[in-house]
């Protein structure tokens, strides 16, 4: 009998992760001030992307205008994985403060980065989904696997891009250094 328990798995507590926003947004004056909003909420920012033109689909395109740009925040306070459903609702809050009309002028999209995944938040359920609580479901988006970041069967066409990849993987690197 004691062989059984030498197989069992013992849980855990998970690893501290970085978490990021992902941000959609057409006006920078609302990206100004949705980051005052993010670092009241998650304190400073580590590292933000460069700018990007982001044209990988017209989904946003009546709601918030056209061209959208796209930046990445990854924040210096690590945080524990299971909090993502409690962030995601406070990054939905702070769209609905810059929205007018009950339309978004900018879209915010928490994930975490750990060092062998990044994975997102949703309020949207499907099959590569799993269900974290108070209306959040969460995606492995990109896998760390053979010395980069690659997507998976419903990693968004953007996500699957070489270039965020890059920006993924620099990220990784000042995590894996701290």
């Amino acid at each position: 009998m004691s062989a059984l328990f030498g197989l069992m798995g013992i849980p855990s507590q998970p690893e501290e992760v970085l978490l990021f926003v992902g941000a959609l947004f057409q006006n920078g004056k609302y990206l100004a001030s949705a980051k005052e909003k993010l670092k009241e909420s998650f304190g400073e920012i580590l590292v933000e992307s460069p700018l990007l033109e982001w044209n990988y689909s017209d989904y946003y395109k009546e709601e918030m205008g056209w061209p959208l740009k796209r930046i990445f925040l990854f924040f210096k306070k690590r945080i524990c994985p299971e909090n993502l459903p409690e962030i995601k609702l406070t990054t939905n809050n702070i769209e609905r403060q810059f929205s007018t009309e009950g339309r978004r002028n900018i879209n915010i999209d928490p994930g975490y980065l750990t060092l062998s995944k990044v994975v997102l938040a949703s309020t949207k359920n499907y099959s590569h989904r799993i269900y974290l609580g108070k209306g959040i479901y969460a995606e492995v988006t990109l896998i760390y696997r053979n010395n980069r970041f690659q997507p998976h069967l419903f990693t968004y066409r953007d996500y699957a891009s070489d270039t965020y990849a890059e920006i993924f993987a620099r990220a990784r690197r000042l995590l894996k250094e701290s």
